[in-house]
């Protein structure tokens, strides 16, 4: 992914977003091994969105946990878009100094 972007709101609220990587592996019935990557937008707000700040970067090994959101909107030319986030409720950083 990059390192997290935070947005601060007029109304006081900070959010971050980022993404996190998931890894899966498994064999062919051929015995090849085979690693299955997928990605993810996370979302976090206010205190959690200050912990990301200051302590995840780019990178970084993280467990989190949190509740899937599914939502849609429609872009500039109209097209409705379909998005999958991660609402952030808890984070363990895993790997920090």
């Amino acid at each position: 992914g990059s390192d997290p972007e935070i947005s601060n709101f007029d109304s006081g609220k900070k959010k971050a977003s980022f993404t996190i990587a998931t890894n899966d592996y498994y064999k062919t019935p051929e015995g090849e091994k085979i690693q299955d990557t997928q990605w993810h937008q996370v979302i976090a707000w206010n205190k959690q969105a200050d912990l990301i700040e200051s302590y995840v970067k780019k990178g970084q090994e993280i467990a989190l946990d949190g509740k899937l959101i599914n939502r849609n909107y429609k872009d500039k030319e109209g097209v409705t878009r379909y998005v999958t986030e991660i609402i952030l409720n808890e984070i363990l950083l895993l790997n920090s100094k």
